[in-house]
């Protein structure tokens, strides 16, 4: 059978972002697939953390994991630091990849940008231990978002290396799986950069633990344009298209739907449909994350 790895950091609160472009998806894979979520601790790490705090958001994480809908009697879930492979094999891993496959990796140079000098070793080799925490499982597919794509494929190019230096198929190239409309939901206040728990302002995301008035107020505030209509141009309005991505997802209506039905309204009455489906959604995973809980 197929195996699937994947996981989160347990970093700040989920959001809106991971259920939508990861969590939901899982759910629905573990049907049909071995799967093996995990939270990633480890890759945390890579920034200062408050270990007592760590702790903590772990516990939150898999409950997370849990109330959206992950079953343990399905799916194996646990956190990256309990399994020592992921550490040991990211060692053995890292002694077969070149620092040129690693300086490709935009990510670190927009994480870092100017002050990449400044930048630790366990951000700059965060692809490798992702690679370990993949092939240590020998998965064979991986739910990502079109972000981690490149370290997926710098994944593939480690196991054919290493498979190559000892002339046998030790590990299986592993396949993304991409899917959905909301792949990559994108902040609320910035249409360009992706939602993130780490962004200063608590406006530019839904986090899973946000109560109703929370959510509609964040969705009104939400940025959007000055245009008269409402149209799908993701390379020319990118808030437009991040709001029609989300009620695409959370609605399972096509964009090309949504647009015929609020093209000719106002972005008022557009937010206010949009906040009313993830109300519906979100205060639900709110009480099932506080009953699952420590």
């Amino acid at each position: 059978m197929n195996r699937i790895f994947s996981g989160v950091q347990p970093t700040g609160n989920l959001h809106l972002g991971n259920y939508l472009g990861a969590i939901r998806n899982w759910v629905e894979l573990q049907h049909s697939y071995n799967c093996i979520f995990c939270v990633v601790d480890l890759h945390a790490i890579t920034v200062p953390q408050k270990p007592e705090e760590l702790v903590q958001a772990t516990r939150e994480v898999t409950a997370a994991y849990i109330a959206c809908g992950i079953d343990p009697k399905k799916s194996i879930i646990f956190p990256q630091s309990a399994v020592s492979i992921h550490a040991e094999l990211s060692w053995i891993l890292g002694c077969h990849t070149p620092l040129g496959w690693l300086n490709r990796m935009t990510q670190f140079k927009e994480k870092t940008g100017k002050h990449a000098d400044k930048a630790s070793l366990g951000l700059y080799g965060y692809p490798v231990l992702m690679a370990a925490d993949i092939l240590g499982y020998r998965a064979t597919h991986v739910p990502v978002g079109e972000d981690q794509k490149q370290h997926l494929e710098l994944a593939r190019d480690i196991a054919g290396a290493f498979n190559r230096f000892y002339n046998q198929d030790y590990f299986p190239l592993p396949e993304p799986l991409i899917q959905g409309p909301a792949t990559r939901i994108m902040s609320l206040r910035d249409g360009t950069k992706k939602m993130s728990k780490s962004e200063e302002s608590d406006y530019s995301r839904i986090n899973l633990t946000d109560n109703a008035e929370a959510i509609e107020l964040k969705f009104r505030k939400a940025k959007s344009d000055a245009l008269p209509t409402i149209t799908y141009e993701p390379e020319k309005r990118h808030e437009t298209a991040n709001l029609i991505n989300i009620y695409a997802a959370l609605s399972g209506n096509s964009r090309e739907k949504i647009v015929e039905e609020f093209g000719d309204k106002n972005f008022s009455a557009f937010k206010k449909a949009l906040a009313e489906l993830a109300i519906f959604f979100v205060p639900s995973r709110r009480l099932m994350i506080r009953v699952a809980g420590p």
